[in-house]
């Protein structure tokens, strides 16, 4: 196993909304992904989220039982979201971000709003 740059990863493509998997640890996915604009409400059921931001500015609305809140993050935070918790990341303005999440999760959740176009459904791309 070679050394993975998660420049090269992030430069190999150009679709938003549609990780690609550079490496796995143990029973968990590691995915890079470039973002623009919003995703889809949605929950993961059984397993947290983990987010990392490479590049840009990520926002994650969160639904949670003292209400709606969004959480910003700037290049170089992570946040996780816990299972069961109604979210949607979001780009304004591009970022480039890392996720951390058990292999077979569907980038949409068991859960989730009606799926618009620019959102790939998927458990994560293979990387060229």
């Amino acid at each position: 196993m070679d050394p993975i740059s998660l420049d090269k990863a992030l430069s190999s493509f150009t679709d938003l909304w549609s990780p690609r998997i550079v490496t796995a640890v143990n029973d968990y996915d590691v995915r890079v992904a470039k973002v623009e604009g919003e995703h889809v409400w949605h929950v993961h059921d059984h397993t947290d989220e983990f987010f990392l931001v490479v590049d840009g500015e990520l926002h994650i609305a969160l639904r949670e039982a003292a209400g709606e809140r969004t959480v910003v993050l700037p290049k170089g935070s992570v946040f996780t979201v816990p299972r069961g918790t109604e979210h949607r990341p979001a780009a304004p303005t591009g970022a480039s971000i890392l996720l951390f999440e058990p292999t077979g999760t569907l980038t949409v959740g068991d859960r989730h709003d009606e799926i618009p176009e620019h959102v790939d459904t998927t458990t994560g791309h293979a990387l060229h």
